[in-house]
């Protein structure tokens, strides 16, 4: 029997889940897409089974598990699973004049939320106190809240200058409540108060997704012998350990796409370029930046809330290969309702009644599926060959206007299409160089999963001191290394990917916003006692 030399990349999407094994050669040596299933352990039991059943796979090659999912998109977008948090903003008198979660739609509110307050505490752009903290008004509060909250989403006006007071209010929750999950801003997201706030009480309601997907997948590892290591893909196209994955379940959100982008540029070799990753339901397009996902510049809206952590920089529109196409040749409409998983059961090429964006590229020749050729069987009657014919033609348009949306420049630039409905994307698009489809294109998004390097990323504000800015620089380089290799990263393999320093002006005091990301290769399984290190370095940081 060999080692344990293979990677297995499982990504769970709405319509499929894929999963791929690769070598420590990078080659993809088994593939296996299958339809998803109402409840995501059956498709993920599915994927890892049929992968494994490939020649020349087998369940004692597998030393590491990478997943990626977009069940933490779904569950916001669909106000299901989410789990009720309580909100303790520290930042009273000060901000008074706007409310935690200001802005959330209703029935999000009505969803998540069971309780909120302001208390008085915060802290100054120096790292002075604002206020005192109000500790017996966070008792108070949690009295109140305590037995109907599943967790404690804690943020403070400029937490990520200073932690010192969230940290506090994490112990009094710790002696109130005991062992109940606790978000901390600072950790989470940027400068940027309500943003912050917003991301952080968006991770607290998904504590239960992240832990029902990690059970789903320890039941299917479980269910073929597998005891591998395991990671969570994560929004920036790295992976990061099961258990910040538990911790911080809203890194996971925007992490199909990214292992999309990811997966494209593995499988191309090409570092920059834009990306068409077209599923069963929608169309994500991206930007490769130095073989990474480029990163939004501004906050992201995930469900109607405004939020600040690290997202792909996507543009995504309603358009996949279960897509419903509707109307008559004269008005035709595309979506937004897609068949999802059923489309090899309710697709006109599969037999059934439904046309669908699959449906059009088969009849235009695009691609070449199903079992009932079009020209013979229900597609023939009732003017669908017309219909289907004016849907694939709206769908380029709104292709080529998306291209447009993602794109910073006017010159054209090369396009790769992934994903299993990239059989919708023509030879030719404007603003677009060049069409490049890879081998293994129907996969790439587990592709990317399995290749994901480990990283650490800091974005903090420095006061510069007696070294001034190198040495500020120097310190977030070396704490974004050391926290790549407390996730599993090999520290011989860890470099720099991206630094961002960014003057702050019109202080009393000279100070720099720092963001510096660190990856490398696996190197073994997450150091837990370094990241216990660091963490009781931020702590001692923040005092």
């Amino acid at each position: 029997m060999p080692a344990p030399d293979c990677r297995l990349g499982v990504d769970v999407g709405g319509t499929n889940t894929d999963a791929v094994i690769m070598d420590t050669a990078d080659r993809v040596i088994a593939k296996a897409k299958v339809p998803g299933t109402p409840d995501i352990t059956g498709g993920i039991v599915a994927a890892v089974g049929a992968v494994l059943g490939a020649p020349g796979a087998g369940a004692g090659r597998i030393s590491h598990v990478m997943l990626g999912t977009t069940h933490a998109t779904n569950a916001v977008l669909e106000r299901r699973n989410l789990r009720r948090v309580a909100v303790l903003r520290i930042g009273g008198p000060a901000t008074y004049s706007i409310r935690p979660m200001f802005g959330w739609p209703p029935d999000l509110v009505a969803a998540v939320s069971v309780g909120a307050t302001i208390v008085d505490g915060g802290i100054e752009f120096d790292g002075q106190d604002l206020s005192p903290l109000d500790t017996d008004a966070i008792a108070r509060f949690l009295g109140r809240v305590g037995g109907a909250a599943d967790g404690i989403a804690i943020t403070s006006v400029f937490a990520p200058v200073s932690p010192r007071h969230e940290l506090m209010a994490a112990e009094i929750v710790k002696r109130e409540l005991g062992d109940v999950h606790v978000s901390l801003s600072h950790e989470i997201g940027s400068i940027g108060l309500l943003e912050r706030e917003n991301a952080t009480i968006l991770n607290g309601a998904l504590a239960g997704v992240a832990r029902d997907v990690a059970s789903a997948m320890r039941d299917a590892l479980a269910a073929h012998g597998l005891r591998p290591v395991t990671f969570f893909a994560q929004n920036d196209g790295t992976l990061m350990s099961l258990d910040q994955a538990l911790r911080y379940p809203v890194l996971t959100i925007g992490s199909g796409p990214a292992n999309s982008v990811r997966g494209a540029a593995f499988l191309t070799g090409i570092s920059d370029s834009l990306v068409a990753d077209v599923g069963g339901t929608s169309t994500d397009l991206g930007v490769l930046a130095n073989g990474f996902p480029r990163e939004s510049s501004q906050g992201v809206e995930i469900g109607g809330i405004r939020t600040n952590f690290r997202m792909p920089d996507l543009v995504t529109i309603a358009l996949g290969g279960g897509t419903v196409v509707s109307g008559d040749p004269g008005d035709v409409r595309i979506g937004p309702r897609s068949v999802g998983y059923r489309l090899e059961r309710e697709a006109l090429v599969f037999g059934g009644t439904t046309p669908t964006l699959t449906d059009s590229a088969v009849a235009a020749g695009r691609a070449s599926l199903g079992t009932v050729p079009l020209g013979k069987g229900p597609a023939s009657a009732g003017g669908h060959r017309a219909l289907l014919s004016g849907a694939l033609a709206k769908a380029d348009v709104m292709l080529a206007e998306a291209i447009d949306r993602v794109k910073t420049s006017r010159d054209d630039r090369p396009l790769i299409a992934v994903g299993g409905g990239s059989i919708l994307v023509p030879d030719r698009l404007p603003g677009v160089s060049e069409i490049i489809r890879p081998e293994h294109f129907d996969a790439a998004n587990a592709v990317g999963a399995a290749i994901a390097s480990v990283s650490g990323q800091v974005d903090r504000i420095f006061h510069l001191g007696p070294g001034g800015r190198q040495a500020a620089l120097d310190e977030a380089r070396d704490e974004a290394r050391e926290r790549a290799v407390a996730a599993g990263a090999d520290p011989a393999a860890v470099h720099i990917i991206e630094i961002e320093e960014i003057p702050l002006a019109y202080l009393t005091s000279p100070a720099v916003r720092i963001r510096v990301k660190a990856a490398g290769a696996l190197g073994g399984v997450p150091d837990h006692h370094l990241q216990a290190r660091l963490a009781q370095q931020a702590r001692l940081a923040g005092i």
